[in-house]
């Protein structure tokens, strides 16, 4: 028996995304009470080219195909639970999606390194404008998240989120795929992509502290440079800790599953049964006539 293919997806705006073997499915609760379902099917790059499987190498395709996939997602999603004046266009979302990396990469990679240069025109050593980053970036990283969960539309979305892991729970404990079940499941889960991004914060901090050169011009095309071997790292290791279950692999996602605390909502039972819907059509039953 081959190795059991490990279901993922995301919360959209009234919704769920849910990737299968060979397909994505999106399911949307429409504001008549309906619940919409978009299905596609897929075909990685992973698959074409199998040099691109390899460790480390996967991590930043797999980041890359992730968020074209979810763009689309939430781009179907928004033009589903909106009224049609206020439905995105695909290059609305693509415009939204540019601004978003730009503004992660200044928060998280120039303003850091910013702060390190005014740090060593204080005098300070190479460790403590090291330490001062790694805070500096920890906490922005948190506190946007915090910040974010405040958001009264957030929470929806982070409900959606929180029925997006317990369905997948539920099939991963072998129970049926129901309402009742997955409602007892717990809305964390090991390989979310809230501790993905936990792990390439940590990461990022120890080899930027340890490979980053001390000019500030040469620090940031640097940091940039590396961040495909953090994302790749960062993915080999929720890879591992989604597959093995033991003591040292919980007490290593602890923190992952503490922070989606922020990121996860209970969700409600119309909820859980929108992701039901698409984690069923995303692994090809009960789909649509």
């Amino acid at each position: 028996m081959g190795e059991q293919f490990s279901y993922g997806g995301q919360a959209v705006i009234e919704g769920v995304m849910m990737r299968g073997p060979s397909r994505i499915a999106v399911a949307v609760r429409r504001p008549d009470g309906e619940i919409s379902i978009h299905q596609q099917e897929i075909s990685s790059v992973l698959q074409r080219y199998p040099i691109l499987k390899l460790p480390l190498v996967r991590g930043s395709v797999a980041m890359v195909e992730t968020l074209g996939i979810g763009m689309k997602a939430l781009m179907y999603s928004a033009n589903q639970a909106m009224p049609d004046e206020e439905q995105l266009t695909k290059g609305e979302m693509t415009l939204t999606t540019i601004v978003g990396i730009v503004l992660a990469v200044g928060a998280f990679v120039v303003l850091p390194a910013l702060v390190g240069v005014g740090g060593r025109k204080l005098g300070l050593g190479d460790v403590a404008v090291s330490s001062v980053e790694a805070v500096l970036r920890m906490g922005l990283f948190i506190g946007y998240l915090a910040a974010v969960s405040l958001m009264k539309d957030m929470q929806r979305v982070f409900q959606y989120h929180g029925a997006e892991h317990k369905v997948i729970n539920t099939y991963e404990a072998g129970d049926p795929l129901t309402v009742e079940h997955a409602r007892n499941h717990t809305r964390e889960h090991k390989r979310c992509g809230t501790s993905f991004l936990l792990y390439v914060a940590v990461i990022s901090i120890v080899l930027f502290a340890t490979i980053a050169p001390p000019n500030f011009w040469l620090r940031v095309p640097v940091k940039l440079a590396l961040l495909p071997l953090v994302a790749g790292v960062s993915y080999e290791l929720l890879r591992a800790l989604g597959k093995y279950n033991n003591r040292l692999t919980m007490l290593v996602s602890r923190p992952g599953m503490w922070l989606q605390g922020l990121t996860t909502r209970e969700p409600d039972d119309s909820q859980i049964e929108v992701a039901i819907a698409a984690f069923e059509t995303a692994r090809g039953h009960g789909l649509p006539g």
